[in-house]
């Protein structure tokens, strides 16, 4: 089994994916907001180890009552795009695998993106 922190890279932070985390602004009861999460994950990571990583990661040190639980993993290669250094000098970024994660009802991740 690998390490839960080599699996869960890095939150993936931008305007859409904070608009994702604040779920429907239609919907006014905060029991009924269904929120998502991006973040940037190992290239060889599955959904299963995903899942088990963020619930490993939020849930460390909480009461029963508290703990968040993942509703569903979505995943993405993202391509490395051509970038030019200089005049002479050229390459491409590296590849990445992003997830987007969908909590249940009502639960929130406090500490996103710190």
């Amino acid at each position: 089994m690998r390490d839960i922190y080599s699996i869960i890279v890095a939150p993936h932070i931008t305007e859409r994916s904070v608009a994702l985390s604040y779920g429907d602004p239609r919907i006014k009861d905060e029991k009924e907001i269904v929120r998502k999460y991006t973040f940037i994950v190992a290239n060889n990571a599955n959904k299963i180890e995903i899942k088990n990583a963020i619930e490993a990661i939020y849930n460390e040190g909480k009461k029963k009552d508290d703990m968040i639980t993942v509703e569903s993993v979505r995943t993405m290669r993202v391509l490395g795009k051509f970038r030019r250094r200089s005049q002479k000098s050229s390459g491409y970024e590296p590849n990445r695998k992003k997830a987007i994660i969908t909590l249940a009802k009502g639960q929130v991740l406090e500490d996103y993106g710190v």
